[in-house]
């Protein structure tokens, strides 16, 4: 199955942003983060639609305790690593906290992410008050992914992440977030944390395709967090992940079978050992060495 996979994901023409915008309405649009070459390589391989390297990095692969501490360097260099492994999925690198304040910095750090990471397009979050920065950058030539709900790096406004849009006023707010950002030019958003009838209002609202996570499967398309998927994060899962392996337990079965392994001395094995040619050993053999033992 994986061969075929990574057949069809070589020989399939790249999806672009025009692509992913013109599947609205259509067949589900499949997206997963990606944070370096392997998974990045892996998720092609799949047959996702778009792979994010998403500012979640901060938590899954660098460890910190929300996704605020991740730098636009430390964005650019996974970006970079996970583009060597992309052939036929949009590569989106997400803009982190504080990178597009303004909309000098939204054209300077995406522009960054685009020609330094090799990203195809750029994420950010937020509604009605970074349209000016999404409609910055799609003027660029920068296009924009944009995400509205639950926005991770607001979580110090919402108190934590929790769910967004429980009142009919929030959710006529979402809707003009998301009204706003695709009037900006935004080719499609993410909606995150919200009840499935805001989706279903919001996905119906706009043109452009709507990308759930904890949004129910009224959605355009789906994203998760690959560590979560696969069982390589366990500090918490959020009520919308669904896990569909655990190669987190695997992993850690693996890496203790190595340890006995070395422990009892049967590994390296014969298979994994290299043996010098016979001529060549009695010669060896003749060297005296100095032993260095006290």
């Amino acid at each position: 199955m994986s061969t075929n996979n990574k057949s069809a994901s070589a020989k399939a023409k790249p999806i672009t942003a025009p692509d992913i915008r013109a599947m609205k309405n259509g067949e589900k649009i499949c997206c997963m983060t990606a944070f370096d070459y392997p998974s990045a390589m892996i998720g092609d391989q799949a047959g996702m639609d778009l792979l994010l390297v998403g500012d979640s990095l901060a938590m899954t692969v660098l460890g910190h305790e929300d996704t605020l501490s991740v730098t636009v360097d430390e964005m650019v260099h996974h970006t970079r690593a996970a583009s060597r492994g992309v052939e036929r999925a949009l590569l989106v690198a997400d803009m982190p906290f504080m990178s597009f304040a303004t909309v000098d910095k939204a054209l300077e750090n995406g522009g960054r992410l685009i020609s330094e990471g090799r990203a195809k397009a750029v994420k950010l979050e937020g509604g009605v008050p970074v349209a000016p920065q999404v409609k910055a950058l799609t003027q660029a030539g920068i296009p924009v992914m944009a995400h509205v709900g639950l926005t991770p790096q607001h979580i110090a406004e919402f108190g934590g992440f929790k769910a967004q849009g429980k009142s009919a006023d929030a959710v006529k707010t979402l809707i003009e977030d998301a009204q706003a950002v695709e009037e900006a030019g935004a080719f499609c958003v993410v909606l995150e944390a919200i009840p499935v009838e805001a989706a279903e209002l919001i996905t119906e609202s706009v043109t452009i395709p709507t990308i759930g996570i904890g949004a129910g499967n009224v959605t355009d398309g789906q994203i998760l967090v690959y560590n979560d998927v696969l069982g390589f994060f366990d500090r918490f899962t959020p009520k919308f992940v669904r896990r569909y392996a655990d190669l987190g337990a695997a992993a850690r079965e693996a890496l203790q079978m190595y340890c006995a392994d070395v422990r009892r001395t049967t590994f390296p094995g014969d298979k994994n050992t290299f043996y010098m040619p016979d001529d060549q050993l009695a010669q060896v053999r003749k060297i005296k060495v100095k032993s260095k033992k006290k």
